[in-house]
């Protein structure tokens, strides 16, 4: 768990940090929430002013649904963080699922 919440911090450094039209899709305000299928633990929270910030983590699934929703095996999360997994190659796959709404897609996709 521990190196799943250093990597949402990784991210969330990296998408403060970016330029250009991955700045304007992290500028989203959104509830987020992170379902970690193998170790069964969702973390929620927002993405706002460009960062992830996490509010709270819990056992099972997320419990309310969030505007932005992922799930994936932690491993996956470290692995795409550190860049020895490419998202959109996850997600079409499957490894990785994503839900939001039409817009949300529309404006997260700059972040492939």
């Amino acid at each position: 768990m521990a190196e799943c919440r250093s990597a949402l911090d990784k991210l969330s450094d990296n998408l403060a940090a970016a330029d250009g039209d991955v700045r304007s899709a992290a500028a989203l305000d959104r509830s987020l929430s992170c379902h970690l299928r193998d170790l069964d633990v969702t973390l929620t929270g927002r993405l706002q002013n460009g960062r992830i910030e996490v509010l709270d983590e819990h056992p099972g699934p997320p419990h309310e649904k969030a505007q932005i929703r992922l799930a994936m095996t932690g491993d996956d999360l470290v692995a795409m963080v550190n860049g020895n997994l490419n998202f959109a190659k996850a997600w079409t796959s499957g490894r990785v699922k994503l839900e939001a709404g039409l817009r949300d897609l529309l404006h997260l996709r700059k972040l492939l």
